[in-house]
């Protein structure tokens, strides 16, 4: 024994030399009490947790990204897990474990260095790295943090020192604690985690970057199983039970534990929460938000599929995103869209932009563009609510409408066509201009501006005969939110992202004050109006739709798109959502040669409601009271009768007292100006 005492290593020596120091001094009296009290318990950082509608996790905000968790919500083997691989005489010590020092004293005489830190001092050093630095390695470092674990068995209980050590977990990624890590590595809260999950947590603190289970999965499984060993060798569970976790995959989520990804919508929820005087930074909040992961997943990945088909187009001239150079933004096609329940308001989803990495710009809340056609519906509606008909002759002609400035203003359509006398419903369906300003002059662009505003379009419009074919520009929200009327039986609704936001005893501290749903429109307006928004879906500006979306799934719509090209829409209701989709460039020119509403806008739109839509029902739009039905030939607007070929009869909707034969159809004098006006 002297011999081989001799020819021990120098670093051996020094090792057993500490050690024996560190032992003997452990062994001795407690220091004097610290005046750093070291061993304090305290409040640590809280994030606040951003929720879908179902209560899934979208996002989190705080220095440190930690919910804390009672121990007793705890299936008994986690904690167990933690103890056993970290601190097996965890229940045995007063904060210092002797026997495991001892351990330790007997490893460094054999040149196998290790720690014989308990749980109770590993709190102390991780929860007050500014009075206990772990780095240090020196001796004096060493009594601080055990005199302190010490003074903190004494001031709290085992369960309150476990409790505080399980929240306090570094887990990488900004992750604290074993509640977020549960999250964002397995989806789910630490109540719900097997028992391999938990061991697979248990097996990180040693190295969470070296045990990451989705950046190193072998590593975290082999050190897992570890765990599962000594949780069955220190009788925490059976060896069966060590065997069957042991051979369970290790399954992580994808996205961090997020359900969706949706930072523009999550900005504006952001913004909402400030402005309401919650300081969500300080954390511990629970938001629960309107968005439906779903359909917002939906709504991206058909925006960024359908911008990327255009880009590749032969003839696209424009710079590409899949071309850039970097991580800049630069002046790629851009899109919005916005998906909202009519009933409510709710919004379902936003995508405020292709790339939110490149552009933080929200395109869908703050962006200005003019939406072309996509604005006639509101003119229709004021028509008909002013007793014109779906089935009134208009004539589709040359306009010359002199303006206050002396010029004249002719309204030209995109095909630079005239196809003389249509319906109105017709009219909508093939997007005629020429009507579109007749109806507006003829109820007055006031009567219709203050029908868009009570709908809710919060921009000003323009007095001028061009606003009837969308010349004033609106925010994509607004827009969307204005077409909920025409889904809903004409109540205006109120874009709501927020249902509430919690604190984290679970106390509601904020509801946004929004206006409940109140009618502004005829609801017999509102339906006649979406009846021709569904024929232009069916056989008119919005047909692609169709290539896409079920019959089965009753569809409305219109195009809009502005003048060069520059600006694309579409706008579409089912009876369970109203969705607009944009596209265009930041600053505005021409997308391409002959660039829609119908051919670009329309397909992000369908492919965006056909995947929501998989393995879901829907209901079909009610006709409400005080509507007269009659079958109409289509070509004439005038009743069918025996000689009417079945492909032109359809079902066209009056209120009651304009159908004919009830009172003269009343066309207001509209063709008074002739091929041009004055």
């Amino acid at each position: 024994m002297l011999g081989q005492s001799i020819i021990r290593p120098p670093a051996a020596r020094r090792r057993a030399s500490a050690a024996s120091v560190l032992l003997a001094l452990a062994l001795a009296a407690p220091l004097a009490a610290q005046d750093n009290e070291a061993w304090r318990i305290v409040p640590q950082p809280q994030s606040t947790q951003i929720l879908t509608r179902d209560g899934s996790l979208v996002a989190e905000i705080g220095r440190q990204l930690r919910t804390n968790v009672a121990l007793r919500t705890l299936p008994k083997y986690l904690p167990q897990a933690f103890i056993a691989v970290e601190d097996k005489r965890f229940y045995q010590h007063d904060g210092v474990d002797i026997i495991g020092i001892g351990g330790a004293l007997k490893d460094a005489v054999r040149g196998e260095a290790r720690g014989a830190s308990t749980i109770t001092q590993l709190l102390v050093g991780n929860m007050h790295p500014d009075l206990i630095d772990r780095r240090d390695r020196t001796i004096g470092r060493k009594l601080r943090e055990q005199q302190a674990a010490r003074e903190m068995e004494k001031r709290y209980s085992k369960e309150q020192i476990l409790e505080a050590f399980l929240n306090q977990l570094d887990f990488g990624h900004n992750w604290f604690g074993v509640e977020s890590a549960a999250l964002h590595y397995f989806g789910k809260p630490a109540a719900k985690l097997s028992l391999a999950e938990a061991a697979s947590l248990a097996a990180m603190p040693k190295g969470p970057a070296i045990y990451d289970p989705v950046r190193h999965p072998a590593r975290n499984r082999e050190r897992r199983n570890t765990v599962l060993a000594l949780m069955a060798g220190q009788g925490y569970i059976t060896r069966a039970q060590a065997r069957a976790a042991q051979a369970e995959p290790l399954v992580t989520v994808p996205n961090g534990g997020m359900a969706v990804s949706a930072p523009y919508f999550v900005d504006v929820v952001k913004a909402q929460a400030e402005r309401a005087g919650v300081s969500i930074a300080e954390g511990g909040y629970r938001i629960h938000t309107t968005l439906d992961a779903r359909l917002q997943a939906s709504a991206a990945a058909a925006l960024v599929a359908e911008l990327a088909e255009v880009e590749s187009r032969p003839g696209y001239r424009h710079a590409t995103f899949a071309g850039r150079t970097g991580k800049q933004g630069g002046d790629f096609l851009q899109g919005a869209v916005v998906a909202i329940d009519p009933a409510s308001g709710d919004v379902r989803a936003l995508v405020g932009g292709r790339d939110y990495a490149t552009s933080q710009f929200n395109r869908a809340v703050n962006g200005l563009r003019q939406p072309g056609s996509a604005f006639k519906p509101f003119v229709y509606a004021a028509a008909v609510a002013d007793s014109l008909t779906a089935s009134s002759l208009v004539a589709d002609t040359a306009l010359g409408i002199r303006l206050d400035n002396g010029r004249f203003y002719r309204p030209e359509n995109a095909d630079h066509l005239f196809l003389g006398e249509l319906t109105m419903r017709e009219a909508l369906v093939r997007s005629r201009n020429p009507v579109a300003v007749q109806l507006a002059l003829e109820v007055g662009m006031d009567t219709v501006a203050s029908l868009a505003r009570r709908l809710g379009i919060g921009t000003p419009i323009a007095r001028y005969p061009s606003s009837a074919i969308g010349a004033s520009a609106v925010r994509p929200l607004d827009l969307v939110a204005a077409y909920a009327a025409f889904a809903n039986g004409g109540a205006a609704v109120e874009p709501r992202f927020i249902h509430r936001i919690e604190d984290r005893a679970g106390r509601t501290v904020w509801t946004p004050p929004g206006q409940s749903p109140h009618l502004v429109m005829d609801p017999r307006v509102a339906f006649i109006v979406r009846d021709m928004m569904r024929d232009a879906v069916e056989r008119g500006t919005g047909a692609s739709v169709r290539r896409t979306v079920p019959r089965s799934i009753p569809v409305a719509g219109k195009t809009g798109t502005t003048n060069d090209n520059a600006d694309v829409w579409f706008v579409g209701m089912t009876p369970d959502l109203v969705a607009g989709v944009w596209l265009g460039f930041d600053r505005p020119k021409t997308i391409t040669t002959g660039a829609a509403g119908g051919t670009l806008a329309a397909p992000v739109w369908a492919r965006m409601v056909a995947d929501w839509y998989q393995g879901r029902g829907t209901s079909e739009w009610v006709a409400p009271p005080g509507l007269v039905a009659m079958e109409l030939d289509r070509d004439t607007g005038l009743p069918a009768d025996s000689l009417t070929p079945p492909e032109r009869r359809f079902t066209e909707y009056y209120i009651a007292g304009t159908e004919p034969g009830a009172i003269p159809v009343d066309v207001w004098r509209l063709f008074e100006w002739g091929p041009v006006g004055l």
